[in-house]
């Protein structure tokens, strides 16, 4: 049985923890997985219990952290290189950068047969200055030389690995999207709904709009509330707003609403006396996709946003910009509503459109289950990389 050593920066709540802990549990019997894992940030969301829930014990690298530092970074490279020597793997599989760097290196000094790594987004626009950014892209390309396959999670994100940052040539990328449980989506819809509605107080009259994920420069909040600030001067409906989710800009972000003038609260109990409601993170993002009607994502730069694809599953329409690999993830003016990067008008002009008309939210819902069920459910990720992992292991 083949061996697979699967590394990933850390388990947080999002698209890589799903991707490596579903692959984990999926990909036996015929492959024998080790799952790896760095250090939770403070800041963000604990999601080990992904993982645990689906019955793995992963192998937590504690010297392995989010940001940079040389020292630890080293010690994780050698404890990996000790993983490595002991498991005996066939495949390292790597999952987003930090894991994508040390895991990669040491497998290939150790002369793993085949080396593979998934890009769940970059870090080459918008995150770092110029500067920054062409070192890693200068890092990406010395680790892609040495990967047997790059994993992009679109077509749209291999064409800018490929055409734009020139990490490595095209025939060398292989498209394997995202793969989620969405069934629990579509179960128990209604009680779920009922549920979030009478948690945070919001009436039947009231239409709710969510956008999910972490809270950091990248996800663009700023931007949310501008958005807000504009709607509630345009629109006569009764409108709640929520941000879900936690992380570093949380103070920014709670400023930028005072400076905005615009009433908010993190306790649940006063929520239904204010506009704007800081959740922070809800392990059942199925409850609140259910008890919301609209989901945003306001996003300099994405790879695969999990809460576009989960907003579709649970039939709610998307507002967001079209960056990375988003309009790849949705049917663009049928489930979803793409604008320009950091452009909050035409973001205004349609989030109006889906307060206004329910019907319209209605038709776009009705179509969101239908485009993600297949398409980014775990059976599909599974297979898609269990024919990879055979074909590569053949040559």
């Amino acid at each position: 049985m083949p061996k697979v050593l699967r590394i990933i920066n850390r388990f947080n709540l999002g698209g890589p923890t799903y991707n490596a802990a579903y692959l984990t549990k999926y990909l036996s019997p015929e492959f024998d997985t080790l799952l790896c894992g760095g250090t939770i940030d403070k800041t963000e969301g604990d999601a080990t219990f992904i993982v645990y829930n689906l019955g793995i014990e992963p192998k937590i690298i504690s010297e392995m952290h989010r940001s940079i530092d040389l020292q630890a970074d080293y010690k994780a490279y050698l404890k990996i290189k000790s993983i490595i020597s002991d498991f005996k793997p066939d495949i390292v599989h790597t999952h987003a950068s930090k894991a994508g760097a040390l895991g990669r290196l040491a497998a290939y000094r150790m002369g793993v047969p085949v080396i593979l790594h998934t890009f769940h987004g970059h870090v080459f626009d918008k995150y770092f200055s110029s500067l920054s950014s062409n070192i890693y892209i200068q890092i990406e390309r010395f680790l892609a030389k040495r990967s047997s396959k790059i994993i992009a999670l679109s077509e749209n994100q291999k064409n800018e690995l490929a055409h734009k940052f020139k990490i490595c040539s095209e025939d060398k990328i292989h498209v394997i999207p995202l793969g989620f449980d969405l069934d629990r989506f579509q179960e128990n819809t209604q009680e779920k709904r009922k549920s979030f509605r009478e948690d945070y107080k919001i009436n039947d009259d009231e239409i709710a709009i969510a956008i999910i994920g972490r809270l950091v420069p990248i996800k663009n909040h700023e931007l949310f509330l501008n958005v807000v600030k504009e709607v509630i001067k345009k629109s006569t409906k009764k409108l709640r707003f929520f941000i879900v989710g936690d992380g570093e800009s949380k103070e920014f972000i709670i400023q930028k609403a005072k400076d905005l003038d615009l009433t908010f609260t993190q306790d649940k109990q006063q929520s239904n006396k204010n506009l704007i409601t800081f959740t922070s993170w809800i392990k059942e993002i199925d409850v609140v996709v259910a008890g919301v009607d609209i989901v945003m994502l306001t996003s300099l730069n994405e790879g695969t946003p999990v809460s576009i694809i989960e907003a579709q599953a649970g039939g709610k329409p998307v507002v967001s910009t079209n960056v990375g690999g988003i309009e790849n993830v949705v049917i663009p003016g049928e489930t979803a509503f793409l604008s320009p990067s950091n452009e909050s008008n035409p973001l205004v002009t349609n989030l109006l459109l889906l307060i206004d008309s329910e019907e319209l939210r209605i038709k776009m819902a009705a179509k969101g289950w239908l485009h993600v069920k297949e398409k980014f459910h775990y059976n599909r990720l599974v297979n898609d990389t269990k024919k990879l992992y055979t074909d590569l292991l053949k040559q």
